[in-house]
């Protein structure tokens, strides 16, 4: 089954108001960095945070008169139970939402806040999503994250946008997790530009699209824990695997450190706050694994930016390690008055500021007369805290890491 142009253009004047028409952002930065013209399609200003209102809207306000008063299910840990959320209140109908049991907090009281109904059941959003299904035998309109074709038309609209505003792209790159995102707008752009690259970006430790496209057919993989957990989905869908399959040239894997790197990059040099996902594109970017020539355009879609504060604190903290801005130091230190002095003095005046600092003199190897001190230092990269370490040996301190 293809989704038709047709059918995407008509989603977008069904939405045309309802959501909002998101911007595409050129940035000097990247673009300097990569050499090429680097374009930012920032969903995740969209209403809820991310691009998973559009497809929902389409799939509601489509059917608005084929559901029942029980109104509608959906099975998400997150941006689908959101999106859901809102598009059945700003239609009319109620929502009922089912999230594993381990959701976070911020993401059920922000699901709440859109007027969706929440239940708590299943270790898996898997069986979340088995509990949703049997709901709909009830009398709720059952609406699926991704493999439904309203869906993806919905989310279609996104390319529709790209190739408005840059007529001339010469790639897109798209977060994949169950394919929807990326089958709708793969859809858009290759009807409209059939020379312009689609393609695909997945973490590593999910390679669900990957692993599918390599072996022509659906897979299922055991993922692990991510960064980017909005995508860590075992398995395409089955719709969305047949569109891909057509439509998209190929899929990057991003490791765990280049979507950490890329979050920050995305808020020091954009002040865009990007989840895990939402980054994986510039991730990619970061990873070197793509080269175009000159001047060429390229889309990255940042599809939202709902992550959860202490998520986020540990993901920057990542970052900044990943980019040589934080560096751990430990030192063998003499036990003796003013030692500590010193080694602090070293690092002063290399112009770096300590963040952490321990110091351990239980440590079952080491003499007696000889204590343990780890410093967390921020420097400004990785030759900066080179300096710092080659400086500490040439005045005898023994680094051991």
């Amino acid at each position: 089954m293809a989704i038709a142009l047709d059918d995407i253009r008509q989603a977008a004047r069904l939405l045309q108001g309802r959501i909002l028409r998101t911007p595409l952002v050129y940035s000097p930065t990247f673009s300097r960095l990569f050499g090429a013209e680097v374009y930012l399609k920032l969903e995740n200003l969209q209403k809820t945070g991310s691009f998973k209102i559009r497809g929902a809207s389409y799939k509601i306000l489509r059917h608005r008169e084929a559901i029942g008063p029980q109104g509608v299910v959906a099975a998400s840990a997150g941006n689908h139970a959101q999106g859901v959320a809102l598009a059945a209140r700003n239609a009319g109908v109620p929502a009922f939402i089912v999230m594993p049991e381990w959701a976070s907090l911020t993401k059920q009281e922000a699901t709440r806040s859109y007027g969706g109904t929440i239940l708590l059941h299943g270790k898996t959003l898997g069986e979340s999503l088995e509990k949703a299904r049997e709901l709909s035998a009830q009398g709720y309109t059952f609406i699926h994250p991704y493999d439904d074709a309203d869906i993806i038309t919905g989310q279609g609209t996104i390319g529709l946008e790209i190739v408005e505003d840059c007529p001339d792209v010469h790639a897109v790159l798209v977060p994949i997790g169950g394919g929807g995102l990326m089958a709708g707008i793969a859809s858009a752009v290759k009807a409209l530009r059939p020379e312009t690259e689609v393609i695909g970006v997945q973490a590593a430790v999910c390679p669900s699209a990957f692993q599918a496209l390599q072996e022509g057919r659906v897979v299922r993989v055991e993922g692990a824990q991510s960064i980017a957990d909005g995508i860590t989905v075992k398995e395409l869908g089955r719709l969305t695997f047949e569109i891909l399959s057509r439509t998209v040239s190929r899929i990057i894997l991003v490791d765990e450190e280049h979507i950490a790197e890329a979050v920050l990059f995305l808020l020091e040099r954009k002040k865009v706050l990007a989840e895990g996902a939402g980054a994986v594109p510039l991730g990619a970017l970061l990873m070197g694994e793509t080269q175009w020539p000159a001047g060429a355009k390229i889309v990255l879609v940042v599809s939202g930016g709902n992550v959860d504060s202490p998520l986020l604190g540990r993901i920057l903290t990542k970052g900044l390690v990943k980019g040589g801005r934080v560096t751990r130091l430990t030192v063998e230190l003499p036990d003796v008055p003013g030692s500590l002095a010193g080694l602090l003095a070293v690092v002063a005046s290399h112009g770096a500021n300590v963040l952490h600092i321990s110091h351990n003199r239980h440590v079952p190897h080491l003499p007696i007369h000889v204590t343990l001190v780890t410093l967390e230092v921020e420097t400004r990269g990785f030759a900066h805290a080179e300096d710092i370490l080659s400086a500490l040996k040439a005045l005898g301190h023994k680094v051991v890491s």
